[in-house]
């Protein structure tokens, strides 16, 4: 059975929830207009320039920033992850350009649910009673988030024809197979987290860089400043992510990392008046429960 709360992973995930949350309301509160792929790039540019220093100063003095005993599988194997991390973040940044963030929050976070059938089906781990549970009520928050009285299958459809949740849903799954990926990247492959986290920052500039150019918006450098601050949010958390992957499963450091839901709708709900925010903080909360479940 996977295993419980406890140890330095842990610790990594519950401060990477908070600064994950506040990057999640940073996003919606100062990017609007922009385009995903322009933030993308311009984040991920600026993160990259913030990390490299501290990349060169955490490798021992005896060992490349590069490790070149690498094998190639596991170049292209963190290749195609970073790929598909540029598409979860696009599809999440689209989500909060066209949904209130204390909506989007909590659907977006939604990746445990997606991430234990993977570990389950990929790396042999088992589901308990408790944990299929938490994936259960989980699912339910989200049918909540979408509630707004009449009939039951009401928010199904909502589910499926409103576009915030679309790509919210979206961004969940592959996140998803991004967090059982990540645990593969850190763990399987033993590539430093250091590695990792300049690869990600540079790996989806270059990717995304493409898509950006055709449409980059004039004003840009003006806002420089803001994609640089932002940035520093990803640093950190991305950071903090990859040290709990480090050392702890994706099944448990996945579910903590994403209570961030509960820091967005919060902010979301206080800051920018968003409507109703009792019911979106309850059905957030009702995810966090999930999730504690799926991690215990």
């Amino acid at each position: 059975m996977i295993g419980g709360f406890g140890g330095p992973g842990v610790v990594f995930a519950v401060l990477a929830a908070f600064v994950w949350g506040g990057y999640l309301f940073v996003i919606k509160s100062y990017f609007a207009g922009y385009p995903a792929s322009v933030i993308l790039v311009g984040i991920n540019v600026a993160a990259f320039c913030w990390y490299l220093p501290v990349a060169v100063l955490t490798t021992p003095s005896n060992a490349p920033l590069l490790p070149g005993s690498l094998e190639p599988t596991a170049w292209l194997f963190m290749l195609g992850v970073i790929g598909v991390t540029a598409l979860a973040t696009g599809a999440m940044f689209r989500a909060l350009a066209v949904g209130d963030v204390s909506y989007v929050a909590p659907v977006s976070k939604i990746v445990p649910v997606f991430v234990l059938p993977l570990e389950i089906v990929l790396l042999d781990e088992h589901l308990s009673t408790v944990q299929i549970a938490g994936v259960v009520i989980a699912t339910f928050a989200v049918y909540l988030m979408n509630y707004r009285g009449g009939g039951l299958l009401v928010p199904l459809r909502k589910t499926v024809t409103y576009r915030p949740a679309q790509f919210a849903l979206l961004s969940a799954a592959l996140f998803g197979i991004v967090d059982v990926s990540r645990r593969v990247v850190l763990q399987e492959f033993t590539i430093p987290p250091r590695v990792w986290v300049l690869g990600l920052f540079g790996g989806m500039a270059l990717l995304v860089a493409p898509v950006a150019i055709r449409s980059w918006p004039e004003g840009t450098r003006r806002d420089a400043p803001k994609f640089v601050a932002t940035a520093l949010f990803a640093v950190v958390g991305e950071h903090l992510t990859a040290l709990a992957f480090d050392v702890a499963p994706a099944s448990i450091a996945s579910p903590i990392i994403n209570t961030q839901a509960v820091v967005a709708v919060l902010l979301g709900g206080v800051v920018l008046h968003e409507e109703r925010l009792r019911s979106r903080l309850g059905a957030a909360m009702i995810a966090v429960t999930g999730v504690a479940l799926i991690a215990a």
